[in-house]
């Protein structure tokens, strides 16, 4: 893997710099070098991320029958990022996202069948069955979130990090948004804020391609996303967010760059969701043949499927092994979620106001 070594930055001459000017001479890093990933790391890779497919698609499943209401946002074809990411962080690292988050509550370890149920609103899901899809938390995993509203988890990200430099631990806060989230106003505050005190926070930008239904190009005057700090003299990177071993790569390097007291940097995934921005979305601003085009040249669990049959041997019966393991977890935290109790309703009114004690007056 590349070393990360930073590049010497050129001081200004007082002349007006072109933006292509401006990207060379602030500080940034190259794009490292795949991780060399053993045949282990491949396989809980692969794991992993099937287990993200497989939930997904019991989701999709149960929303199409009524089950799951609200509103629920697929994370399938992005496993990569959030897998490879999640490798390269250690305990008491923070991770908060915004609302296409299951796979992120199941990367951090949390159980497949409390999602489930937060999903189907019972009340042995994560948020009691009052969060649902998008406002599930973990403190005990580190989670904060799942967040509705558009890049609103950027600065709470970013506050999650002021935490860890004020405590004088050498935690990261990992924050999750998307290239939609990118453009919203608060993301540059809150860069602004994270640079000028050299935060350990990780952006990263979840490059789908489309926010929604707008195609990067239409909505966005800087596609290279990576430069969206440089203004803030953050770093930034471009990865390969279909390429497990290239996000563990970037995001070793990245983990590095802020426990080091270096400040903020920028990842941004390059990846791609094969289902539409919510399951209300038929996708019609794209073709068929341009999904297909993702799924056969680069889906990121094909890959590691055949890097493990290839490269190390394993067989055809052990990957159909793992798949049936994972559909039973699956299939068992569907049922459960359709079975657990419905919240009571004197569930309505806690955990919405804090009770505070009256101090005594001096």
């Amino acid at each position: 893997m590349a070393s990360g070594k930073q590049k010497s930055s050129v001081q200004s001459t007082g002349a007006t710099a072109s933006s292509s000017e401006i990207v060379k001479t602030l500080e940034h890093f190259d794009t490292p070098a795949p991780a060399d990933f053993t045949k282990e790391d491949d396989l809980a890779a692969y794991r992993e991320m099937l287990l993200m497919r497989r939930f997904e698609e019991k989701a999709g499943q149960l929303y199409g029958m009524g089950v799951i209401g609200g509103f629920c946002h697929l994370y399938i074809g992005q496993e990569a990022v959030v897998v490879g990411v999640q490798a390269a962080l250690k305990d008491g690292d923070q991770i908060i996202t915004a609302y296409r988050d299951h796979a992120h509550m199941l990367a951090t370890g949390m159980e497949a069948r409390g999602v489930m149920a937060e999903l189907t609103g019972r009340r042995s899901g994560y948020s009691r069955g009052k969060g649902g899809s998008m406002h599930m938390f973990s403190k005990e995993k580190n989670f904060y979130g799942g967040h509705g509203i558009v890049g609103a988890q950027v600065p709470i990200g970013t506050g999650l990090a002021f935490a860890n430099a004020y405590r004088g631990n050498d935690s990261v806060s990992v924050t999750y948004f998307g290239d939609g989230a990118a453009n919203q106003g608060q993301v540059y505050e809150a860069f602004n804020m994270a640079s000028l005190w050299k935060l350990p926070v990780i952006y990263v930008i979840e490059n789908n391609r489309y926010a929604m239904g707008t195609a990067v190009s239409r909505a966005s005057a800087e596609t290279n996303f990576a430069h969206r700090g440089l203004s803030f003299k953050i770093p930034g990177i471009q990865v390969d967010g279909m390429d497990v071993r290239a996000v563990k790569a970037a995001a070793d390097l990245a983990v590095e760059h802020c426990r080091g007291g270096n400040g903020p940097i920028i990842l941004e995934m390059m990846t791609y969701r094969y289902r539409g921005h919510s399951m209300s979305d038929p996708a019609k601003y794209r073709t068929r043949e341009e999904v297909q085009k993702m799924r056969s040249e680069s889906d990121p669990i094909e890959q590691v499927r055949q890097r493990l049959m290839e490269r190390f041997n394993v067989g055809e019966d052990e990957l159909k092994g793992i798949d049936r393991e994972v559909r039973d977890i699956v299939a068992e935290a569907a049922d459960f979620a359709q079975n657990d109790p419905e919240p009571d309703a004197s569930e309505l009114w806690t955990d919405v106001y804090a009770e505070s004690v009256p101090q005594s007056a001096n």
